[in-house]
């Protein structure tokens, strides 16, 4: 049986990061981002991280920031510029960071495999592109694909809308976005949430990251249920 940890305190939550982790931030942009969980590995000060996200940060947010500080020894994203990227595209352009390039789909299918015990899949996405070089490729039923490999991480962070007393999530609209599958292919999982209800209280057909995946829980700004310890 497992055990999910409640609290209001993002460090607590995050708890000790390795130096060198694999270290998987939800979000789509802001949306769905665990911020506060981001600040709290910021201010840890672990480094030599390697991120997996959807992008490289915007702006001067925490995870821009962790590129600016020099922490991220390599990012795996599928979005790494924009308007704001301008922390992440001055470290890449002096070397300081290494940039493993994904279609979005890619990306998420790889963390998806790990959580679901696959080796490996066959996509048709990038062949025939720089993004294939080196890559095992196979003709299946006469389209040409690239073996993918799945993507592990030691830590999770994920930003949910609901907890239930089990450590049970469900999220709200877009912000659902990797929560799922990246809280499925981690060792431990971190969720920020907005209130946590009791056991019971959520509706299990809505359920979409069942406890058992869940190392903690963090309520910031919003209460915590009785029953649950702060």
């Amino acid at each position: 049986m497992t055990h999910t940890d409640f609290t209001t305190t993002p460090a607590r939550a995050l708890g000790e990061v390795a130096d060198g982790s694999t270290v998987m931030i939800g979000g789509f942009g802001p949306a769905g981002q665990p911020v506060e969980l981001v600040e709290a590995l910021l201010e840890q000060g672990t480094t030599n991280l390697v991120i997996v996200s959807n992008n490289a940060g915007n702006g001067d947010d925490p995870l821009a920031r962790l590129i600016q500080k020099g922490r991220v020894r390599k990012i795996v994203c599928s979005f790494p510029r924009q308007a704001d990227s301008w922390h992440f595209d001055t470290a890449f352009r002096a070397g300081r960071i290494e940039l493993e390039l994904v279609p979005q789909g890619t990306l998420a299918e790889r963390i998806r495999a790990a959580g679901a015990g696959i080796g490996a899949f066959y996509t048709p996405t990038g062949f025939g592109t720089p993004l294939a070089a080196g890559k095992e490729t196979r003709n299946i039923a006469g389209v040409d694909h690239v073996l993918e490999l799945p993507l592990h991480a030691d830590v999770a962070l994920v930003r949910a809308h609901r907890a239930d007393g089990a450590g049970n999530l469900v999220y709200r609209k877009t912000a659902r976005n990797f929560g799922p599958v990246m809280a499925a292919a981690a060792r431990r999982t971190v969720a920020l949430v907005d209130e946590v209800v009791p056991t019971g209280g959520m509706d299990p057909e809505a359920v979409v990251t069942p406890g058992i995946y869940v190392s903690s829980v963090v309520a910031v700004g919003a209460r915590l249920y009785e029953e649950v310890p702060a």
